[in-house]
């Protein structure tokens, strides 16, 4: 490992209080999932010098981030006394149209959303509340990670100013799956499933009200919150404990559509930090992560009134979006006026799907097959996925 790159706990902890001259971390503990995650970085992950780089710099900058957090709630309480309105949380698997409907909702004025540079990089500079600094930042690392590995324009609309994935301000406890989807860490992975996350999700409203605190400091207001990250569906119980008044928009497509599309996002990060990386395994671990996920979902959804789901085909998100997007403002109460109307159907014709490049994969470079995923997604497909739906993979 290059000398100027440590992926012990200790050093990097230090490195982080050095940098930011703070010493205090509040929320949950770091130091455990801390040194859990670097062991199996050293361990497990087979990092190449890219790799060890890229581990590194994240690390100290989740660090960073944690203790200038923390600093910023002891000199602003006001910050946590922000009142969350109620989200609608998308959940889904990849692949499956939920990063338009979060985006077709964001386009609302109505709807408050994180976007991937206020995810990435939540804490402002004490001279950049407008955020400037901080998109321009994210703009240049979503460039540097296309350029990088420019396969992953396929699969994912990356847009530094858009709304993405919440997982960003989870990954901050060090308590959420990003981890285990940029490098081969199974023992990092298997700790983290026995783990109570509840405390990561208490901690993901702290960050939401800082956004939202930033927000109305820009004069924006909002009247509810969209959420969305794959990682929600197995955490349904952790967020009704947060917002107990959310509703949840679960998107469908056969898995043996979404799992090795999905996997081959994920092996593409594993290969930009490992030049061992394995197909094979990333097919088992992100087809076991799935299906413990759905399963999850399925079991917590028995004991749930049905009127807090808004089940969506993923066809009728690409056919139609206009009409999903009515039934989701029907479900929630929220009148769609004109105005709104207007700036949805105004994203749709300035975002084509057409425009994205084509996404290559196959079943078999995985090690997956279609019986093995029947049989284990069959209880999913069974409640979820039409019987003659088309797999056809985009």
């Amino acid at each position: 490992m290059n000398h100027h790159v440590t992926l012990e706990s200790e050093p990097l902890l230090a490195a982080a209080r050095e940098a930011t001259g703070l010493s205090r971390l509040d929320g949950p503990d770091l130091m455990e999932p801390l040194t859990r995650l670097t062991a199996a970085l050293r361990s497990e992950a087979h990092l190449n010098a890219a790799g060890q780089q890229m581990w590194a710099e994240r690390l100290h900058g989740i660090l960073v981030t944690r203790l200038r957090a923390c600093d910023w709630f002891e000199r602003h309480p006001e910050i946590l006394e922000e009142q969350l309105p109620p989200p609608v949380v998308i959940l889904g698997l990849g692949r499956t149209g939920t990063t338009l409907l979060q985006r077709l909702l964001a386009a609302d004025e109505r709807f408050y959303s994180a976007a991937w540079w206020e995810c990435r990089f939540p804490v402002p500079a004490p001279d950049d509340m407008a955020g400037d600094q901080r998109k321009a930042l994210a703009q240049a690392e979503v460039a540097a990670i296309l350029a990088y590995r420019p396969e992953l324009a396929a699969i994912h609309p990356w847009d530094a100013l858009a709304a993405d994935e919440d997982i960003l301000l989870l990954d901050q406890t060090l308590l959420s799956t990003t981890a285990e989807c940029m490098a081969f860490i199974p023992s990092y992975r298997d700790w983290l499933i026995q783990q109570d996350l509840s405390p990561a999700y208490r901690y993901l409203e702290r960050f939401l009200k800082f956004i939202q605190w930033q927000k109305r400091q820009r004069g924006i207001q909002g009247s509810r919150w969209v959420l969305k990250t794959p990682m929600h569906l197995g955490y349904i119980d952790h967020l009704l404990s947060v917002w107990p008044e959310a509703t949840f928009v679960q998107t469908h497509r056969d898995p043996l559509a979404t799992i090795p599309s999905f996997t081959s996002f994920v092996y593409s990060l594993w290969a930009g930090v490992s030049d061992t990386a394995s197909p094979q395994e990333a097919g088992q671990q992100i087809s076991g992560y799935f299906e413990r996920m759905l399963n999850r979902c399925l079991t917590l959804r028995e004991h749930l009134a049905p009127e807090k789901f808004v089940d969506v085909d993923f066809r009728d998100t690409v056919s139609q979006p206009m009409q999903v997007i009515e039934r989701i403002y029907k479900a929630i109460d929220l009148p769609l006026n004109a105005l709104a109307r207007a700036q949805i159907m105004g994203y749709l014709a300035t975002h084509p799907r057409e425009g994205r490049p084509t996404h290559q994969y196959t079943l078999e470079q995985f090690g997956l097959t279609s019986l093995d995923l029947e049989h284990r997604f069959a209880r999913y497909r069974a409640r979820h996925v039409a019987a003659f739906q088309d797999i056809s993979l985009e």
